[in-house]
């Protein structure tokens, strides 16, 4: 009875952030905030898309994981924080830095030793500062809590590297999260949330309709980061870590075998 009750609460978490996500989705289709112009991009084959899944999946996200059965306060304190930070400054570099063709960490640091502060840049500390904070939340050893914060912002800057071609980084997200639906406690539950607002958008991601832009993405990303560090000890973290950092310091090429994957 107690499985088959686990089992029923990661698939309620799944149906309700996807039916959130698909319920904020039209919302921002019928009245985008700021007007339709602020919120369409040229894609890769240069046709002409929205980034309402974006938005859409941070709010279905954050609030599947904040209303999910079973967990405690603080993971779902970490998981709503984590999700809004890198959905709001990823939504604001999607905003504000959507001219600008500087990429990567280096290009943003070398702006900032020019004492120029980038869109970029914001959501390079914004995301990093958030994941540490629910990092905080979620372990009690100050070790622990650096781990766990690089986990969380590492996979939100993962998952933005694969963004590359439709259905790329949501993809992912349902990939990276499917071993997450089978772990006891927190995890479960939490692997459900990103899942869910994931498999809502990407028919329409695949149909070059929309695009998770960084908002997406990384509101994505930090959300599996979130489930990771609640499966897992300070072996797991420390490993996760690793393999994050050195995808991140191989951004250029992570980015480019995702739009050469098929």
């Amino acid at each position: 009875m107690v499985a088959g009750n686990r089992v029923l609460g990661r698939i309620s978490v799944l149906i309700g952030a996807a039916g959130a996500t698909r319920a904020g989705y039209a919302a921002l289709r019928n009245r985008p905030p700021g007007g339709t112009v602020r919120w369409e991009r040229k894609n890769h084959a240069g046709r002409s898309v929205h980034l309402h899944a974006g938005l859409a999946t941070t709010a279905g996200t954050a609030l599947a994981a904040a209303t999910a059965p079973g967990l405690p306060a603080r993971a779902r304190t970490a998981a709503a924080l984590a999700v809004l930070a890198a959905g709001g400054c990823g939504a604001y570099d999607d905003v504000c830095g959507a001219g600008d063709p500087r990429r990567g960490f280096r290009a943003h640091l070398s702006a900032l030793r020019n004492k120029e502060v980038t869109s970029g840049a914001v959501k390079l500390f914004g995301i990093g500062a958030a994941g540490l904070a629910a990092g905080a939340l979620l372990e009690e050893r100050p070790a622990d809590k650096l781990l766990a914060g690089v986990v969380i912002a590492g996979t939100a800057h993962l998952v933005n590297l694969l963004d590359v071609r439709p259905g790329r980084a949501a993809g992912a997200v349902l990939a990276i999260g499917a071993p997450g639906l089978l772990r006891r406690g927190p995890a479960g539950p939490l692997s459900a949330a990103p899942m869910g607002a994931a498999a809502a958008v990407i028919g329409d991601d695949l149909g070059e309709r929309t695009m998770l832009g960084d908002a997406g993405a990384h509101a994505l990303g930090a959300a599996l980061g979130v489930a990771i560090v609640t499966g897992n000890g300070r072996r797991g973290l420390a490993a996760h870590a690793a393999g994050l950092i050195a995808a991140a310091a191989a951004g250029d090429r992570v980015s480019r075998a995702a739009a050469a994957a098929i």
